[in-house]
């Protein structure tokens, strides 16, 4: 009920991009991020072969920092995330919620049941194209990159979506906003922010390597049989390693400070997994691209890893060789 309560006043919220455009009373800062969405809106459907529907054309201003809440949770000793399952999206690994008290409550009652758990703000989200997806407030201060990227991103969902496998529809959708990304600043000429870009990605891949690391040391640990109090202690020596191979890798990013807030926390499982589902499959999927030579013959085999189960699909593109 939440749920449709929630989509019911995005809706209820969403206004004509074209309406707002020609209004002499939106804010200038306003027209141009609605003029930019509009234009990668446009870009996606002519360069990059993403569904030209009705997602992006509208604008839905909701008053708060973030469109949903989303609450990841896994077992004290497992990395491997708890699932939800929906009409719509099939099994997830989080719950959303439109309200953020709704989120941590329930965030509250699994860590009361001695689950790890993590709640985290959301800026957009996509309905698969079941509904209008707006662009949302929560999204006009990103910088070029991230808000054109979200939307090639977003619609990418729109263009493939696997009922039931998260890592495989983030990894897929990721890898198409990262070539669309490209694909835009090549396109404008506007060289010194596609260095940025890449430069961003570079660190972002570097952060999913240690993550994965850690993943792995902490999945031999939690099958190894030790008693609970020693796999607790050894757990958080994990943490406190990645937390400091971290500080080791900051050191070559010549400033850059941008995960600092994400390592301040007490880390948990449910971090590990929360970003995992948007990483893990990337690699695999980037290679298939390349073999393929275009993103219509890359789509062609994304369609044909759908048809595979999860497990055939993880070994195709998700094992990390």
């Amino acid at each position: 009920m939440q749920a449709v309560s929630g989509q019911y006043d995005v809706m209820r919220r969403s206004e004509p991009i074209a309406e707002l455009l020609a209004d002499d009373g939106t804010p200038q800062a306003t027209r141009e991020r609605l003029e930019l969405a509009r234009q990668a809106r446009q870009f996606a459907v002519d360069e990059l072969s993403l569904p030209d529907g009705k997602s992006y054309r509208r604008y839905a201003d909701l008053g708060r920092p973030y469109a949903v809440w989303n609450v990841v949770a896994s077992d004290e000793f497992s990395t491997e995330p708890r699932r939800w399952c929906y009409p719509v999206a099939g099994c997830v690994s989080y719950r959303g919620y439109f309200d953020e008290g709704r989120a941590r409550s329930a965030a509250a009652r699994l860590s009361a049941r001695g689950d790890d758990v993590t709640v985290g703000g959301v800026a957009t989200y996509s309905t698969l194209g079941r509904f209008p997806d707006p662009l949302f407030n929560t999204m006009l201060g990103w910088n070029e990159s991230r808000l054109v990227g979200t939307i090639f991103h977003e619609l990418a969902h729109e263009r493939l979506y696997v009922p039931g496998d998260s890592g495989f529809n983030e990894a897929f959708a990721s890898v198409v906003e990262a070539e669309g990304v490209r694909r835009w600043f090549t396109a404008r000429g506007q060289t010194a922010a596609l260095d940025a870009y890449r430069a961003s990605t570079a660190r972002e891949a570097g952060f999913a390597a240690l993550l994965r690391d850690v993943r792995d040391r902490l999945s031999v640990l939690y099958a190894s049989g030790v008693s609970a109090a020693d796999m607790r202690s050894e757990k958080q020596r994990e943490f406190g390693r990645l937390k400091y191979d971290y500080t080791r890798l900051k050191a070559s990013w010549d400033g850059y400070s941008g995960y600092d807030a994400w390592f301040a926390r007490t880390l948990n499982n449910a971090h590990l997994a929360a970003v995992a589902t948007y990483h893990d499959c990337v690699p695999g999927l980037r290679r298939e691209l390349a073999a393929a030579g275009s993103l219509p013959a890359f789509f062609e085999r994304a369609e044909a890893l759908a048809k595979f189960s999860v497990a055939e699909r993880r070994v195709a593109v998700c094992v990390v060789e």
